[in-house]
């Protein structure tokens, strides 16, 4: 892991290069789009989003967080931000997008390299379904994820399996694209079994479907300790 220690009185400066960076691709999007490669616009986790998952992350003080989902960066230079912001003397991001270097031609990536983040992060360029369990089974902890990975609700799922034994107890995992109804069931299953909690008004003030009113993203805290609920109580989710 491509992870360093954090000098005293850095965090400040480092976190502010950080915060110019997110504010220069909000505002001039990414500085060259790849032929053919995704829409800036729709794939983007929008700034106040970012912000919001920034001060959540601030406010829970975390310092390792894993991220499924890298494209052109929006989200992840929110989460590098916060990791310098809170101050952790070893800040770790294990970012996995197995098509940052396909439709998107390394963009992201450049972007957090730009802003020095790759002292802190890793980009793991396979499949989250893959690598999630080989994280899990190397006993890495982490106190949070972010999660904008694949939409399909089998994928989901097992993400989110994944990251329930990653992410420490009491840690929290977010989610985009929570109103696609592929992406809430499979939320709605860890709630409903496994005591995942909504935090409540968590992100607040972001995004919602103008059709629905539904948020855009969203933010459980996983329960203490980890359930191991009988088959039994199964609860239908959807």
């Amino acid at each position: 892991m491509n992870s360093i220690p954090q000098p005293d009185g850095a965090g400040g400066a480092w976190a502010d290069r950080v915060a110019a960076a997110r504010r220069e691709l909000t505002e001039h999007g990414p500085p060259r789009s790849p032929h053919g490669g995704p829409d800036f616009g729709t794939v983007t986790l929008p700034e106040r989003d970012g912000d919001q998952i920034r001060d959540l992350l601030v406010k829970e003080r975390a310092g390792t967080v894993v991220e499924i989902g890298l494209a052109y960066a929006g989200s992840a230079l929110a989460i590098g931000e916060a990791l310098l912001r809170t101050g952790s003397r070893h800040p770790r991001h294990v970012v996995i997008d197995p098509f940052q270097y396909t439709p998107y031609d390394g963009v992201g990536w450049e972007l957090l390299c730009s802003a020095g983040l790759d002292a802190i992060a890793e980009l793991v360029t396979e499949p989250s379904q893959r690598f999630l369990p080989r994280l899990a089974d190397a006993g890495f902890v982490a106190d949070a994820a972010f999660v904008d990975g694949s939409h399909h609700f089998h994928n989901v799922f097992v993400d989110l399996h994944f990251l329930g034994e990653i992410v420490r107890p009491g840690g929290i995992v977010l989610l985009d694209d929570l109103w696609w109804p592929s992406v809430g069931a499979a939320a709605a299953y860890f709630e409903a079994n496994l005591g995942w909690c909504p935090l409540p008004g968590a992100p607040a003030g972001g995004t919602t479907d103008p059709a629905h009113g539904k948020p855009r993203t969203g933010a459980y805290r996983l329960p203490v300790p980890r359930p191991t609920p009988d088959f039994k109580e199964f609860r239908p989710f959807c």
